[in-house]
Formats: C-alpha cells, sequence, structure tokens
C-alpha cells in the first residue's frame, strides 16, 4: 500500500522558524537526520520517493481562464493558512505503518535540537491498476 505523507507548515512558522535563520549546527542536525531517515526508509524497501518543495514565496495558483488562457495567481496567498513543504511516498504493508513513519518524521530536531512536531498529512495513493482513468 502506497501513501504519501505529507510535510505542512503555517506561512506564519515558516516566516517565524524558516530553516536559512537557524543555526549551522541546527542546520546540520535536521539534515543529518533527513539523510539517516531516508537511507532507513531506502534500505528497508519503503521509500518510494520524496521531495522538498520551494516556500510560500515561490508559490503560483493557476486557474484556466474562461477563453482556456492561464490567469496566474502569485504567492503567497493571505487565504492560505498552511502550505506543503515536502512529501514524502512510502510502500508499507499497512496504515499503522505509515503512521509510524510520519510520527518519527514529525519529531525531526528544530532549533536547539528540540522536536518540531512539524504536522504530518498521511493519506493513502490510490491506485488505477485498470488504467480506465
Amino acid at each position: 500500500m502506497k501513501y504519501i505523507l505529507m510535510m505542512q507548515f503555517s506561512i506564519a512558522e515558516w516566516k517565524a522558524g524558516n530553516i536559512s535563520t537557524w543555526p549551522p549546527e541546527d542546520i546540520k542536525a535536521n539534515i543529518d537526520f533527513l539523510r539517516r531517515f531516508h537511507k532507513e526508509l531506502a534500505d528497508a524497501g519503503e521509500l518510494v520517493g520524496t521531495q522538498a518543495l520551494s516556500g510560500p514565496e515561490g508559490m503560483k495558483v493557476v486557474r484556466a481562464g474562461k477563453d482556456g488562457t492561464p490567469a496566474v495567481s502569485d504567492g503567497p496567498f493571505a487565504e492560505s493558512k498552511e502550505f506543503l513543504a515536502g512529501y514524502w511516498i512510502v510502500d508499507v504493508d499497512d496504515p499503522q505503518r505509515a503512521i509510524e513513519i510520519a510520527a518519527r518524521l514529525s519529531a525531526l530536531p528544530g532549533p536547539g535540537g528540540a522536536p518540531s512536531n512539524v504536522p504530518i498529512e498521511v493519506r493513502l495513493v490510490m491506485e488505477n491498476r485498470s488504467g480506465d482513468w
């Protein structure tokens, strides 16, 4: 079963705790945690893929205009409470394992090494085995 684990931040949290403002040793601890975490998942055959995403200042929302041309709005968006900061796709035997992985990820080290307790949304990835959509 594949699950997507989505790390989200509020715009206020992002501005207040942007990793680029952290002391170098805290950035290193955070990156070292993620490298170990990714290796453990890969070694267990559970990691399908992961990507970090740019901050809200690079966000765009695109809608089709009346004539089909793109109508683009630049972010960050005042109405947005949270934004997607990155995601992991894991392939696990049951939903409980996806939740366990998400909890470990949520506790990645933040400033001073304290657990970040970042919210991680866990969702089942629907598979289209028939190819009809």
